[in-house]
């Protein structure tokens, strides 16, 4: 199993860009196989933009995929963010990851004046839209004409709660599952990815893994919430779990970006 970061910018020296800039160029150095960027709006902190940020790792790295998990595509209108992507594609020289979804958070839609209950219907007609000015076709009068290098656009990872219908969507159509581990025991979890793995899908995925190593230790008991917030010979225990259900991604959610807190996470699984 791979092992990725989601930087978060709720709180902590993040805060900062320079720190940040720091963290992107860290989590390569270390070792990690990805990095990954959230997508929250009006949420009581400032998330960074997703692709502004997958832009940015993508100049400061070399080597790891960079990924959205999730973009909420029925936020923004799907011409401009099929642009976006391109660009992001581009400019990642084809490391980056699609993680895309419809969303989970009212506050979000009501934010930018999108009705939550059309979510569904949005994300399905946007991903249409998108793929189809990907392959260079014209869309209601509009040709994005991509760049050789850019056709088709990248992988495209399908975001959902484990127990959802568009797991199916994603194992028959897309390039993987991206599941969350947000309120999510490690039960649903497995349940998820047998059923996504069963119907033929590629890439499981599991994100939202919250992480706090110096928190205090107990055996994970069924029903519990799948985190890392434990000591780490558990931490390890817990990722073995993950890697053993069939996941081939797991990603941290991590507040401390320093150089100590990054290599503690990256020695639970040793390369």
């Amino acid at each position: 199993m791979k092992l990725g970061i989601v930087l978060s910018t709720k709180d902590g020296d993040a805060m900062a860009g320079g720190s940040y800039v720091d963290a992107i160029r860290r989590v390569e150095t270390l070792g990690f196989d990805s990095l990954w960027f959230f997508d929250a709006i009006s949420r009581g902190y400032l998330n960074m933009d997703p692709l502004g940020g997958a832009c940015a790792a993508a100049a400061l790295t070399n080597r790891i995929e960079i990924g959205t998990c999730i973009v909420q595509a029925p936020l923004r209108h799907p011409v401009e963010l099929a642009q976006r992507i391109l660009t992001t594609h581009l400019l990642s020289e084809g490391r980056f990851r699609f993680g895309v979804g419809a969303g989970s958070t009212e506050g979000d839609f009501n934010a930018v004046g999108v009705n939550f209950a059309d979510r569904f219907k949005l994300l399905k007609e946007s991903l249409a839209s998108m793929q189809a000015l990907w392959r260079g076709e014209t869309v209601d009068g509009v040709n994005l004409t991509p760049w050789k290098a850019a056709v088709g656009g990248p992988p495209i990872l399908i975001g959902s709660w484990a127990g959802s219908r568009w797991i199916p969507i994603a194992a028959e159509q897309y390039d993987g599952w991206i599941g969350s581990a947000m309120y999510t025991n490690a039960a649903a979890l497995k349940d998820g990815v047998d059923r996504f793995k069963g119907l033929g899908g590629k890439r499981a995925i599991v994100t939202n893994i919250q992480v706090d190593l110096s928190a205090p230790s107990k055996p994970l008991v069924e029903g519990d919430k799948l985190d890392l917030c434990c000591d780490p010979e558990e931490a390890a225990t817990r990722l073995k779990l993950l890697a053993d259900s069939g996941f081939d991604d797991a990603i941290l959610v991590v507040q401390d970006h320093s150089e100590a807190n990054l290599a503690a996470l990256r020695a639970l699984l040793p390369l």
